[in-house]
Order: C-alpha cells, then sequence, then structure tokens
C-alpha cells in the first residue's frame, strides 16, 4: 500500500507539472480506437481550488489536437499484443502533436478493462471541537479501513465522497467548520494489476510519460451526466467496443463502477457469421443500417451485401434489415441483460432518481434506447460528451465521451486520497472482511 500511496502521488504531481508547462495529452486506449487529443491550458492553477471532490468544469483548457486510429492489440479493455498497441498509440498521438504543431510528453491515460470492483469505507476522528483542517481530512482518511481486496490488485481511484461532522452528514468540504467527530464515506476503485502495468509500460515504451490513469466508465459518466443527474443519482451505460462500462454518480461523486466484458465487437461478429461476410463489412453494415426494432417496412428494406470472392452468385447477395436486425438484438439484449445484474448488485433501486444515460460508440445503434427502457425499467436517454472549446466536430459524438470526460478530468480532478499529506507510518493496513454498500444506508 505504501509503494501504491507513494506511485499514485508521484503521477498526480507530474500532472500538476505538465498543467503548469501548459500542455497535456489525453489517451483513450480502446478495445476498438484509440483516441488522441492535445489539451493546452490557460496557466491557470485549478489545482488550487480549495473544495474537496469539484468535478468536471468547462474553463481552463483548449483542445489543439485530436486524431484517432483503429486499435489493435486490446481486447476486453486490456493488452493483449504489447507490439501492435504501442504502433496504434504512437499513430494517435503522432497525428495529433502534428494538427497541434507541438511536441507532448506527458499523457493521461483511460482504459475500460482490468476488472474493476468497488468498495466503500469508512472512518471517523476527534477533532476535539476545533475547527477542521487539512490534516483532520488527512487523518480521517487515513482512519478508512482499507478492505482486502486481495493480491494482484491496486487501488484505482480513492475519492472521499462524503462527510460527517457529529451528526450533520452529506458534506461535500468540512474544512473550516466547527466540530467534534469528523467522518468519512470514500469510494475505492481497484483494478487488477498486471493489466494496469501493462498499459503503463506500453506507454513508456513510446517515450511517453504518464501523469495519470482512470477509469473510463468513470470519465464517460463525468462528460455524459448533467449535473442535476450527478447531484440526485444516475448511471452512465458506456457500451465500447471490447466492453461495457457501468458507473453510479451521487452527490457529484461516482460511488461505483464496474465492466460488463461485452460490446460492440460482439454484435459485429455476430453480423459476420450470421451473414458469412469479412468483419470489416459487417462493421459498416450495422453502422450504416443497425438497428433493434424492426417494423412493417423493414421486410422490403434489401441491404447489398455483395463481395468480392468471384464467385457472382455469392457477390450479388442481399438481406433485408429485419433479418439483419433479428441478428442485432438478441445480442444486444443479452448485453443490457449483464448490465442490468450489474446495477442490480449495486443496489441502484435505493437511489432517489434512477436516471440512466447510454453513451459510447455502441449507444449509436437504432431503438436502443426504447430497447434499455424495457430491459433496464428506468428512465434512459441517449448522451452525448459536453462540448469543450475547440474540440473537432468529429469527436463530438457519443464514441469520445472517453475521451472528453477525461480531459474534464484532468483539468479539474476529483481530490483523492493521494492529494492529501498522509503520514507513511498512518497508511492503513487494516482489512475489511465485506465492503458494504454506505450509499444504500446513508443516502
Amino acid at each position: 500500500m505504501i509503494e501504491l500511496y507513494d506511485s499514485q502521488r508521484a503521477m498526480r504531481n507530474m500532472r500538476r507539472a505538465a498543467m503548469q508547462r501548459g500542455v497535456v495529452a489525453i489517451l483513450d486506449v480502446g478495445s476498438t480506437k484509440v483516441a488522441c487529443l492535445v489539451l493546452r491550458f490557460d496557466g491557470n492553477d485549478n489545482f488550487g481550488d480549495e473544495s474537496i471532490g469539484s468535478l468536471a468544469g468547462q474553463s481552463g483548457f483548449r483542445v489543439i489536437g485530436a486524431a484517432t486510429t483503429r486499435s489493435r492489440g486490446m481486447r476486453f479493455g486490456e493488452v493483449t499484443s504489447m507490439g501492435e498497441t504501442e504502433r496504434a498509440i504512437r499513430t494517435a498521438v503522432q497525428a495529433a502533436q502534428k494538427m497541434a504543431g507541438i511536441r507532448v510528453d506527458h499523457v493521461i491515460a483511460a482504459f475500460s478493462g482490468a476488472g474493476p470492483r468497488s468498495y466503500g469505507v469508512a472512518g471517523k476522528v476527534d477533532v476535539a471541537g476545533m475547527n477542521v483542517e487539512e490534516q483532520d481530512v488527512a487523518r480521517v482518511l487515513s482512519a478508512c479501513e482499507v478492505p482486502d481486496f486481495g493480491h494482484g490488485r491496486e487501488v484505482l481511484h480513492a475519492q472521499p465522497v462524503n462527510f460527517a461532522l457529529d451528526h450533520r452528514s452529506g458534506l461535500s468540504d468540512p474544512r473550516g467548520q466547527i466540530g467534534h467527530e469528523l467522518a468519512c464515506d470514500m469510494h475505492m476503485l481497484t483494478v487488477d494489476a498486471q493489466a494496469v502495468q501493462n498499459l503503463a509500460y506500453c506507454i513508456k515504451r513510446c517515450d511517453l510519460e504518464l501523469a495519470g490513469l482512470a477509469s473510463s466508465a468513470y470519465v464517460s459518466g463525468v462528460a455524459a451526466l448533467v449535473e442535476d443527474e450527478q447531484e440526485l443519482g444516475a448511471a452512465c451505460i458506456d457500451l465500447g467496443g471490447g466492453s461495457t462500462g457501468v458507473s453510479i454518480f451521487m452527490k457529484k461523486h461516482m460511488i461505483f463502477a464496474d465492466t460488463v466484458r461485452m460490446g460492440g465487437d460482439l454484435i459485429t461478429k455476430d453480423i459476420s457469421m450470421g451473414l458469412q461476410i469479412p468483419s470489416n463489412m459487417a462493421e459498416r453494415i450495422k453502422t450504416r443500417f443497425g438497428g433493434v426494432v424492426a417494423t412493417g417496412m423493414d421486410d422490403r428494406d434489401m441491404i447489398d451485401i455483395g463481395g468480392e470472392t468471384g464467385d457472382w452468385e455469392h457477390d450479388r447477395r442481399e438481406v433485408s434489415r429485419a433479418e439483419l436486425i433479428g441478428i442485432i438484438r438478441p445480442r444486444v439484449e443479452e448485453i443490457l441483460e449483464e448490465v442490468k445484474a450489474v446495477l442490480d448488485g449495486a443496489g441502484f433501486e435505493h437511489l432517489p432518481s434512477q436516471q440512466i444515460v447510454l453513451t459510447g460508440g455502441g449507444s449509436q445503434i437504432l431503438g436502443l434506447d426504447g430497447l434499455a427502457s424495457r430491459i433496464l425499467g428506468q428512465h434512459v436517454r441517449l448522451g452525448r460528451p459536453l462540448r469543450v472549446q475547440g474540440l473537432p466536430q468529429a469527436a463530438t459524438g457519443p464514441s469520445f465521451a472517453t475521451a472528453v470526460g477525461l480531459s474534464l478530468f484532468a483539468a479539474h480532478p476529483q481530490d483523492e486520497w493521494w492529494d492529501f499529506q498522509i503520514p507513511v507510518d498512518r497508511l492503513p493496513s487494516r482489512s475489511l472482511r465485506r465492503a458494504f454498500k454506505w450509499f444504500r444506508e446513508n443516502w
């Protein structure tokens, strides 16, 4: 735990130094595409913000370079081929640098795999009727009992989401207030250490310094959820190519995150196998003609799926759109059923609002919002990332929610455990046998 604490603090300091120099790169390493944004900051020191847990704002930076390339060497959001992933990252970063006209040395990366698990932990300390100060916040964070999350896993996010002073709960920042007992609820997200190390090593091989890591499920929610949804309680479903990220927000904090190892690539494979066509053609047909709700016209709406095999009969085939929908819908229903199981296990029904926002490239399938509403049984809408200054029009779609959210997260990071001066000898080592879902009981 001490090594993890030091490495996270080192990355936070590196990010601060990169922002002070004015330029940092954002890297979304997904299973389908690698997206890179180059951000220029206006010189405002956003790290000096005194509020705990301030989420994304839109001021302070401008996008000056953007590029995407096809992702290779990634499966389920994890590196499977180091060389292929390195080449994809180099291609995206070099293209973004060329557009920006400047070289970047530091990147902040997001990834969707590594088997995230959420834990709710709590701690309390005595402040003896004095004003709560910075070191008191550090003490209460160090008093939180770290769960026994198992060997080979590391903490990616450790965010204080709720403070209570005496019997007053729901405080976002207790500093300066007077009380006797300070309590804190913290959300801790752990991931598979080996998957993270592989990605970090791949970025290092590209001659880049890693200045931060984030879960794509988290930053997608930052980009796609509006302020009221983050406050009242909402879930963000990021339908990616290799996996589907699930994050739940409450009181403007992420309180749960998980990943379903199913995504749009499975739909493409189903189309490829069902129609006996190449994967690139299946992807094109899915994008142009795909849907999940068939109408009476779809039986007569024919799609040309000609190939280049040299067989005249095979290359002039046609298929009805109703048949295509019959291939797509079962897989989409399976993905949504897995998402529903994750939300039910997280206790999503206990939140005062059950708004669900769909984002990611897979959310663009026609009719998905209606089908998701019937399966998930909640209010569902399609979400697009918030607009940021300088973002090209081609990068404003739902498939860029992770990249845009990571930009907002980089400019206005939520305070985490590593941002407070906790003495090394006070790092908690006690374990919690069972993680409890504190938001059921307290909120």
